[in-house]
């Protein structure tokens, strides 16, 4: 599928697992993920709003560093902002369930 085709969600997803096809990628992510949810929680406990200023930083960083250390492929995020940060959190959810590599399977990885 050509990035620039995309018109909905549904096809974005499965665009979006392809981009994170390998684990260690998918690792890097969930402890992005682990970590903005870690920061907005600290925030909310009236800890600071410094807390909100670490959230992307803590979220973009390790999901960054995978695309280009890992992946060696252009985050979603640049083209796709809303989307790709749904994702990020769907990914983590269906990971969090167990119900990832079904995901996965379906957008033709592993």
């Amino acid at each position: 599928m050509e990035e620039s085709r995309i018109r909905s969600y549904a096809e974005f997803w499965l665009f979006y697992l392809r981009e994170h096809a390998r684990p260690e990628t998918r690792a890097w992510h969930f402890l992005g993920t682990a970590l903005v949810l870690v920061s907005l929680a600290l925030f909310l406990a009236g800890q600071g709003w410094g807390w909100l200023i670490v959230a992307p930083i803590a979220g973009y960083g390790p999901a960054w560093i995978a695309h280009f250390f890992v992946e060696h492929n252009r985050p979603a995020t640049f083209r796709y902002p809303l989307w790709s940060l749904v994702s990020d959190f769907r990914m983590f959810g269906f990971w969090i369930c167990g119900r990832l590599d079904g995901e996965l399977k379906r957008a033709g990885l592993r």
